[in-house]
């Protein structure tokens, strides 16, 4: 058989990834603060783009308490009318605060310049948060006034991580500085009783001996406690008791107060503020018994495209001018479009996750349904990695609290009867509550809770209890046993 070359003509079909498609994938799985990340970006490079101020009624259910299909089918609605009408324009600019007080403020002496119109930050002019490190420093210099100690002291400091611990090398740090061990660790005892107690520590043991020893607490059966901390992490009280040379009582006691030290005396000073979530889908209850979904007008960011710029422009550019405006309007186009469905599918399968979780929301978790993917993907028309990606990093506000989209997507768990499977949140949910409500001289063990479910018509494996119990951090019977008899002060 020859090999020769040749000339075929086949017909395939290919799905092919444009940029805007991309973009459109992309938007689509963003959260809340990429997504303004990402538009701060494009109005940057894009003169066609200008943001627009929230409108009162764009994306919001109506005020008559309509059901959670009407509400999508109204918001669609709105999506589908003029950019005009969706995103009215207002360029009026006014002052953020009075202006008798802005022209105080303008006026006052190291104010810095601000110009007309620009909104005043009152964050921008608190004080910064002090760190760990300024607060020892500070510390140091009240405390050594030998330059020679201080410029020790400023060098442990170095040492110090987050939680308030010191994880330098002694032996390193005094050849550097040519100091001698004993000095150092003289230095590094001062720097021990620093505010707050536990600073300086070189392990867990010995940062909470030093609040106990600030509390003048620190006797014999304090210092076995804290050397056997291995022992209270398996809950062995009975093993504690004998090494401390207490009773049942005064281990309590002491159990007690080892739970209030600070196992991390420098995190005060480094924990960033907590960001409140923004939810993206807001849920309310209307007055026919159904439940109204609507999409979070402060979570929607709002973009124009300004076509009288574009026109003033364009009519006196030259050719490449022209062209780069062009390629500028039609990507704020695209991004208004993408904008828009990305706002359409999260409140379709918001609707969608309301309605197949209906009785989740009137009685709580213990009748959340078990629920995946590919049941909403089916149920409204769209691809499961679509579902994937809006249920990704997106937060929807219930009158049970705000919950996580993917915590919605359960997997089933089969009924013992036959009946209806379970939501494996709603067991795990269950196994959490017959552990809290179990008495300490009757302990579950997860075989137990097997039969108290099955009773209840669950199928469930043993395995499945004890991955679950784990995941909970729900100690086993063993060690629950131990800790509740401790605590209520019985016998081991």
């Amino acid at each position: 058989m020859a090999l020769s070359p040749g000339i075929q003509l086949r017909q395939a079909q290919s799905l092919v990834m444009t940029p805007q498609l991309l973009q459109s994938i992309r938007l689509l799985q963003l959260t809340h603060v990429e997504l303004e990340q990402f538009i701060a970006s494009e109005i940057e490079r894009n003169p066609l783009l200008e943001r627009d101020r929230p409108s009162s009624e764009a994306f919001a259910a109506g005020d008559e308490g309509p059901t959670s299909s009407s509400t999508a089918e109204a918001i669609a609605e709105r999506l589908d009318s003029s950019l005009e009408n969706l995103f009215p324009d207002d360029p009026g600019v006014r002052d953020a605060i009075g202006p008798d007080l802005a022209a105080q403020w303008r006026s006052a002496a190291g104010s810095g310049v601000v110009a007309a119109g620009e909104d005043w930050n009152l964050e921008a002019l608190a004080a910064a948060p002090v760190t760990l490190r300024d607060h020892v420093r500070e510390q140091i210099a009240l405390t050594f006034s030998d330059p020679a100690s201080r410029l020790v002291a400023e060098e442990l400091a170095e040492g110090l991580d987050d939680a308030g611990y010191f994880t330098g090398g002694l032996p390193e740090i005094a050849e550097r500085l040519a100091v001698d061990l004993p000095t150092l660790e003289r230095v590094l005892a001062k720097c021990q009783t620093f505010d707050p107690p536990g600073l300086f520590g070189r392990s867990l043991s010995e940062c909470l001996a030093l609040q106990l020893k600030a509390r003048d607490r620190l006797d014999p059966a304090m210092q076995a406690l804290l050397s056997h901390l291995d022992l209270l992490s398996k809950r062995d009280f009975h093993a504690l008791k004998k090494l401390c040379g207490v009773d049942e009582e005064d281990l309590i006691d002491m159990l007690a107060e080892i739970r209030s030290l600070d196992p991390k005396p420098g995190a005060a000073f480094t924990s960033a503020p907590a960001e409140p979530v923004e939810p993206d889908v807001i849920v309310r209850p209307s007055a026919d018994g159904s439940w109204a979904v609507e999409l979070n007008q402060e979570a929607l960011p709002r973009v124009l495209v300004n076509e009288a710029y574009f026109a003033t422009v364009s009519s006196h550019a030259n050719k490449e001018e022209k062209i780069f405006l062009s390629e500028c309007l039609q990507s704020a186009n695209w991004l208004t479009r993408s904008l828009e469905q990305r706002a359409r599918t999260i409140l379709k399968v918001a609707v969608e996750i309301v309605r197949q979780q209906d009785a989740f929301l009137v009685h709580g978790v213990q009748h959340l349904r078990p629920l995946t993917l590919k049941m909403v993907a089916e149920a409204i028309d769209m691809h499961e990695s679509t579902i994937s990606r809006v249920a990704a990093n997106k937060f929807m506000m219930t009158p049970r609290g705000l919950f996580e989209l993917r915590y919605f997507f359960t997997t089933a768990i089969a009924a013992a009867d036959g009946g209806d499977a379970h939501s494996a949140e709603a067991v795990r949910d269950r196994i959490r509550r017959l552990v809290e409500a179990e008495d300490p001289n009757d302990v579950l063990s997860d075989d137990t809770i097997v039969d108290v479910l099955r009773k209840e018509g669950i199928d469930i494996a043993r395995r499945t209890v004890a991955k679950y119990r784990e995941g909970m951090n729900i100690p086993s019977s063993v060690q629950r046993r131990r800790e509740k008899r401790a605590l209520a002060g019985i016998g081991a």
